[in-house]
């Protein structure tokens, strides 16, 4: 299960670093290729809204084998458009579809006991993360030597694939409603209206996953610019290096089982205020501005996989019986944050620079963190619930 959520939205992600070549392919700018992602994004969080309520309705594993399939074709699509418009909604098509990590999750964490959820979901958001971050090394290094064009064949041929390992791996888990797909709908939305606890959790990793792609989108703008002349390989190098980071996922999902959600949280935001500071060293250039992306890059990518394992916890402890419900409402709060921050930071580089980027992070992050922290203290068996 973790291996499929990695590889499966990798392909969401891998675009970011592909930005500057489609640019240079189809002669438009820097801002109107990173269209490209933002919709992507944009395409996930609908996904996510729209699709991911059937997890409750209908059995796992051919839902997920059918997403897959169409997310396949859509990256064939991708990789064969012949415009810009048509690269544009095929990579839409691809986000809709990419939502299996988020059928997964409530899968895995209904099959064990609640003492381990959180490390489960920490294993599972550990290949997560590792898909977002390696996708990048991806789409840099194999658009760099052959193209923007082969990312997306070879990610259609790995989820084509992945769709048949799926088909036959998934356990057989019966549907845990009964109700009618716009009663699914509905039940989302009065989620969010009465679960405290969930709206307290989107509202973080909203704010958090703004200010990293905020963050990740405007990288590929800043290491092909003025500062450094680099290629689009060095994106991929860089999330490389960042890569490691996949490690704290499932070290966090032990801390939220022995310490609760909330501490974890606190710390998360706190290392993502100290990430945007040290980004801020990213504009010197040279061997000391390399070095400030790739530690600061590292320290945010740990807080926001961190922060979604602890906010993951504290959803799936709420309603057993509406787990995909709950995290259809968790997760599309979060990539819509997430698209408005791929947004922003292509703005606020294009009028103030990197800078104006780290700048983003930090009033987010800092935003963040003083919700939380002007919250009461809560205990350690009430965080969970």
């Amino acid at each position: 299960m973790a291996l499929a959520c990695g590889v499966s939205v990798a392909n969401v992600y891998f675009p970011q670093a592909l930005t500057p070549l489609v640019a240079d392919a189809f002669a438009i700018t820097p801002d109107a290729a990173a269209g490209v992602v933002t919709l992507t994004q944009l395409g996930y969080a609908a996904g996510i809204f729209l699709l991911v309520p059937l997890g409750d309705r209908l059995p796992r594993r051919p839902l997920t084998t059918v997403l897959l399939a169409v997310t396949a074709c859509a990256l064939l699509a991708a990789g064969l458009a012949p415009t810009a418009g048509a690269l544009v909604a095929a990579g839409a098509v691809v986000g809709v579809a990419t939502v299996v990590p988020q059928l997964l999750l409530p899968l895995a964490a209904g099959l064990v006991a609640p003492e381990r959820r959180g490390s489960v979901i920490g294993t599972l958001q550990g290949g997560l993360i590792g898909g977002i971050l390696l996708a990048r090394t991806f789409g840099g290094v194999l658009g760099e030597h052959l193209g923007w064009r082969a990312p997306y064949l070879v990610a259609a041929a790995l989820t084509g694939l992945l769709a048949l390992v799926l088909g036959l791996a998934l356990p057989s888990v019966p549907p845990v409603t009964r109700d009618r797909y716009p009663t699914l709908l509905a039940d989302t939305l009065r989620l969010l209206r009465t679960e405290p606890a969930l709206r307290r959790s989107a509202s973080y990793q909203a704010t958090l996953f703004a200010g990293f792609s905020a963050a990740w989108t405007a990288l590929a703008l800043l290491l092909t610019g003025p500062h450094y002349r680099m290629d689009a390989q060095a994106v991929g190098v860089l999330a490389l290096i960042g890569a490691a980071s996949m490690l704290g996922a499932p070290a966090a999902g032990r801390l939220v089982d022995r310490d609760g959600p909330d501490r974890v949280t606190t710390w998360c935001l706190a290392a993502a205020l100290l990430a945007a500071a040290v980004l801020t060293t990213g504009t010197e250039g040279g061997p000391l501005g390399l070095v400030a992306l790739a530690a600061g890059l590292l320290l945010l990518d740990v807080a926001v996989q961190c922060s979604q394992v602890a906010n993951q916890a504290r959803i799936f402890a709420l309603r057993p019986e509406a787990r995909s419900r709950l995290n259809t409402a968790y997760m599309t709060c979060s990539f819509l944050g997430g698209s408005a921050g791929s947004w922003l930071g292509v703005r606020a580089h294009a009028l103030l620079g990197w800078p104006g980027v780290c700048a983003l992070l930090a009033l987010a992050a800092s935003g963040a963190l003083a919700v939380h922290l002007a919250r009461p203290s809560v205990p350690l068996k009430e965080s969970l619930r």
